[in-house]
């Protein structure tokens, strides 16, 4: 049986082999997971159609284009303990093992059966997105109680197991560095050290898509400041209550997306898109919300999010930036959307201008707010302030509509109350 890169989707040409959970020759069973691909927009695991032994044809780090044949199963009745001995290889190095058991002649709650030197703790079974969280957080998988198929460890047995643990003692080691940081430095023509690397799928995807906005649209920013007095006491005053009765903390992106969806509504334009000579006005509004990565910015979606509530709106947020993380997002997550919000101001950034998403024309700039005089009725006071930044494609959005958008946004945010009155 051959195995081969799949459809993926229609825009995507080529997969990366980013890792094999099997080795060559090894014994595999039905729906066992061997491969993982990465693209230049999602992360896709391929499983055993049958059970058989593996023939690997292309190594891990190699781009071949879909429908390349990159492996063929041998197929047959695998051994029982193939899904352990599968994972093993690729588990032991970024996981800490058990400790030996002790001497016989000493009571544990350990049972050694004397045919079984195997007495020692196997490597459980875990996904790959399971596992590199585990490595990311220090979390020994032994520790995890797995419950996917056959006790398999799963990404939400992870993060279960995190969330109730106790806090980390400061002796506990750090994760393993990645294998970007091992790569040995190469020396250069004048002896100076230099560590060359291949860009990822999803990184030369985003300087095609960051290269594209700069040819093809005529993109101008726009920039105006916030008062976000309201909202830090609209948080302060309700966040108890909130996440009581939601389990979701009450975030600031729940505030400017519903701004930005009824500053949408009056100005159109900035939710639409350029087809050829016509413009396409979206009746909907699926918003973009950027989210940094380790591996670069992704996009995910909200879809109809003039539809949702706030605490919908901000759990569907946390649940898609774990999935980015965690590098289990779907092409579907991440298609389409009207308008983009991104916030530079969690990695403390005061002011940029944020690059158009094509086909979108428009996105929204959040920043870190700070303390600042201002004046107010005469006399001068300090206010947590917000610089806000509108990037927009001139060719469709006229700088009176770009202005008054981020202007009705600003009032939005000042006095949330016009959100819930629907004034």
């Amino acid at each position: 049986m051959e195995i081969k890169i799949p459809e993926i989707g229609e825009s995507i040409l080529e997969a990366l082999v980013a890792s094999w959970h099997m080795e060559d020759g090894a014994a595999v069973a039905k729906d066992d997971i061997i491969c993982e691909l990465e693209t230049d927009k999602v992360n896709v695991e391929l499983t055993a159609e049958a059970s058989g032994t593996l023939h690997i044809l292309i190594p891990e780090g190699q781009t071949v284009p879909i429908g390349t044949v990159i492996a063929k199963l041998e197929e047959g009745v695998a051994a029982k303990a193939s899904p352990a001995q599968a994972t093993a290889a690729k588990t032991e190095a970024a996981v800490p093992k058990a400790p030996p058991a002790a001497p016989s002649t000493q009571g544990t709650k350990q049972v050694a059966s004397p045919a079984a030197p195997a007495a020692q703790a196997s490597t459980p079974a875990v996904n790959p997105a399971a596992r590199q969280q585990a490595t990311e957080r220090g979390i020994n998988l032994h520790e995890v109680a797995g419950s996917g198929r056959a006790g398999r460890v799963i990404l939400d047995d992870v993060l279960a197991h995190d969330q109730a643990a106790p806090e980390k003692k400061p002796s506990e080691k750090p994760p393993a560095p990645s294998a970007a940081s091992e790569a040995a430095p190469a020396a250069t023509d004048d002896g100076r050290p230099t560590t060359r690397q291949p860009m990822s799928p999803i990184r030369q995807r985003i300087a095609a898509r960051l290269l594209q906005a700069r040819q093809q649209t005529a993109m101008l920013t726009t920039f105006n400041e916030a008062d976000m007095s309201w909202v830090k006491k609209l948080r302060s005053r309700h966040q108890e209550h909130f996440t009581a009765r939601h389990g979701i903390k009450l975030g600031m992106m729940s505030f400017f997306v519903k701004a930005s969806i009824e500053a949408l509504k009056q100005f159109p334009a900035v939710n639409a898109r350029i087809d050829g000579t016509d413009i396409v006005y979206h009746h909907y509004y699926d918003i973009g919300i950027a989210v940094g990565t380790d591996r670069g910015l992704v996009v995910p979606v909200l879809r109809d999010a003039d539809q949702l509530t706030f605490a919908v709106i901000e759990q569907q947020i946390a649940d898609l930036a774990a999935k980015a993380n965690a590098r289990k997002l779907t092409l579907a997550d991440l298609e389409g959307g009207t308008f983009t919000i991104s916030n530079g101001g969690i990695y403390g950034s005061l002011l940029s201008t944020p690059i158009v998403n094509p086909p979108q024309c428009g996105v929204l700039g959040m920043h870190s707010i700070q303390d600042r005089p201002v004046v107010r009725d005469g006399e001068i006071v300090i206010r947590p302030i917000m610089n806000l930044a509108l990037s927009y494609d001139h060719r469709l959005i006229d700088g009176r509509e770009a202005v008054g958008f981020l202007k009705l946004v600003k009032e939005f945010i000042e006095d949330p109350s016009e959100l819930f009155l629907e004034l």
